[in-house]
């Protein structure tokens, strides 16, 4: 009986039943051999680089970025026992090519010639002889033992041909109907010649999409297009692997910059998100949403703004995607401050992703919490990563934070703002700004990083329409500021909209924003209309607000006292936000209402204050 386990070079006899041996143990499978392509993120897009020995086309108008993406390659993998062939035709010549390469950080001078050795076709090409040209090719790959080869253009070398073919056969009275038939045997053979010398090859050529029928895209083995597109006053450069032979490959356009480093791609589906599609065997399965889970044990952050936590039922549950939404000067950037501040109090890391201020100003105003940013920036405990120009494609901004991430170990990322953000996009990406939202903030989560948004609104609004763009369903939880007049006078409230599978309280709360930061008041009761902007004190509802006889901030220090249980004035006065002088004056006339009272055993240099009036707030 024959072990079909055993053998991988010959196809077992079926089964009686056809289907039994296909459900049976599987074959043991040949695994390709992957090429680093040396481009930042395409190894990813490809599925784990370019198939060793394989026939290879880079398509793309003129400009895209092909032959410098070939290059790049090239000495990636090129050596002097290995080296590597880059065949020219009828292009830029070879010298003024290498002049501008050379600009790049990947191009080694003391390659070339040694290990990338580069060869002009143009006098076999003129010719218009195919057989001189793949004679020269064969020549040279004999000689030289490559593992890279590259032809560019490819384009150039069948026009090159098709006029010499005409001219010749017009020379001779005769038509031209063999062109195509040679070249498509030209190009045959090229292939078969190169994958059994075991070299990879890659062709270059500037192919519209139409083009894509030719026979020469069914021969490749894989083919990478590259496009540039001006939108308005951006442009945006896109790669697609059409085909790869052999492996998964990641779908859709890519994102990808050339600087002086070379081409960078930017994966529309990033690490985080694809490993969380591999079952616990490396296959493939649905990816788990992790985020719409009960929340269970998860343990809460606390957001660093007194009081708020209370809100939240304890807190930001860890992982979840947060948003607080509200009006221009409402204190949503404050906020965003008191969550990164009390991060980096406990020891954890913080990303801030800056849409709308430079890093200094943010950074000088994070000092106000007692952080020293400088420190914590040396400790690699905080990072700032200023996004700000306006053509930026959201591909590159995930990988800008999740750099960021990775390198800092960060568990809360600030996005400040949303707003910022989509005006930062080129437009080819605002029309998609909910789609690049939600993959945005899928790969944060998928970690279990913690992401606070800010959000400008509407300042006013006859329903509680939070954003805009319909971004809502993205988060998580949602904290919504706005300004409401009261009594003829304008003043902030808030309230907790959502809490994904978590109770929080809906209530309004008024909260004040001073130099110190934020701290959340009293409840708004006995009013409506609240969301139209100007609330209306109910019928019956006794004008104590705040309570009979205090004024507004001794009714502040009054809720802060309620929540605290017992505090210090110093504790006060950075909870309540106003000067030591305003507290101190505060909390005496409190005491001599009976709202608060000196706590039994306080010393005399640290005095420890209580309320007593609970009910009155």
């Amino acid at each position: 009986m024959t072990d079909r386990t055993t053998s991988d070079a010959s196809p077992a006899a079926p089964s009686p039943g056809g289907s039994a041996s296909r459900r049976g143990a599987p074959n043991p499978r040949r695994v390709v051999k992957h090429l680093p392509t040396g481009v930042p993120g395409l190894d990813a897009v490809l599925g784990g680089g370019l198939p060793e020995f394989s026939f290879n086309m880079l398509a793309g108008g003129p400009g895209a970025g092909k032959t410098t993406l070939a290059q790049q390659i090239l000495f990636a993998n090129a050596t002097v026992e290995r080296p590597a062939i880059y065949f020219t035709v009828l292009g830029e010549p070879t010298v003024k090519m290498l002049r501008y390469q050379q600009q790049f950080a990947f191009f080694q001078p003391a390659m070339a010639g040694t290990a990338v050795h580069y060869i002009n076709l143009s006098a076999e090409v003129l010719s218009g002889d195919l057989g001189a040209v793949l004679a020269r090719v064969t020549a040279d790959v004999e000689r030289l033992s490559p593992g890279l080869v590259v032809v560019d253009s490819f384009r150039s070398l069948r026009t090159g041909i098709e006029e010499a073919l005409v001219e010749a056969a017009e020379a001779r009275a005769s038509g031209s109907g063999s062109t195509r038939m040679a070249l498509e045997q030209f190009v045959q053979g090229l292939a078969l010649h190169l994958t059994s010398w075991e070299v990879t090859s890659l062709l270059i050529g500037e192919y519209d999409e139409p083009e894509q029928r030719q026979p020469l895209f069914t021969i490749a083995d894989g083919i990478l297009w590259l496009t540039q597109a001006i939108d308005r006053n951006s442009v945006v450069r896109k790669l697609q692997v059409v085909k790869v032979r052999g492996q998964e490959q990641m779908p859709g356009l890519h994102t990808f910059r050339i600087t002086d480093d070379g081409l960078q791609v930017f994966p529309r589906i990033p690490e985080q998100q694809r490993d969380r599609r591999k079952r616990p065997d490396g296959t493939h399965g649905q990816a788990e949403d992790r985020r719409h889970e009960p929340p269970g044990d998860e343990p809460r952050l606390s957001t660093g703004v007194p009081g708020l936590d209370a809100l939240m039922g304890g807190g930001i549950p860890r992982g979840d995607a947060v948003m607080i939404a509200g009006p221009t000067g409402s204190g949503k950037s404050t906020f965003g401050m008191h969550f990164a501040a009390d991060g980096l109090r406990n020891g954890e890391a913080v990303v801030v992703a800056a849409f709308e201020e430079y890093p200094e100003k943010y950074l000088e105003r994070l000092r106000r919490f007692d952080i020293d940013p400088d420190a914590m920036i040396a400790a690699n405990k905080l990072r700032v990563t200023y996004l700000r120009p306006l053509d930026l494609s959201v591909d590159e901004t995930l990988d800008e934070i999740l750099v960021s991430v990775r390198d800092t170990g960060a568990t809360r990322v600030i996005i400040d703002s949303l707003t910022g953000f989509e005006v930062a996009l080129a437009p080819t990406f605002r029309e998609d700004f909910r789609e690049s939202l939600y993959r945005l903030v899928g790969a944060l989560t998928a970690t279990r990083v913690t992401v606070f948004m800010v959000h400008e609104a509407v300042a006013t609004s006859p329903s509680p329409s939070f954003t805009g763009e319909r971004v809502s369903f993205i988060t998580d939880d949602i904290i919504a500021q706005r300004y409401v007049e009261l009594d003829g006078a304008m003043k902030r409230v808030l309230s907790v909209v959502k809490m994904r599978g978590s109770e929080h309280n809906d209530q309004f709360w008024r909260y004040q924003v001073s130099a110190a930061g934020a701290v959340i008041g009293a409840p708004l009761v006995g009013y409506r209309n609240i969301l139209s902007g100007s609330a209306e004190r109910d019928a019956g509802t006794p004008a104590a607000q705040p309570p009979i006889g205090l004024t507004e901030i001794e009714a502040t220090v009054l809720a802060a006292l309620v929540r605290s249980g017992e505090t210090t004035l110093e504790a006060l006065t950075v909870s309540v936000g106003n000067s030591r002088i305003e507290v101190t004056r505060a909390v005496e006339r409190l005491v001599s209402l009976d709202y608060a009272v000196l706590a039994p055993g306080s010393a005399e240099d640290i005095q420890r204050y209580r309320a007593v009036a609970r009910s009155a707030v």
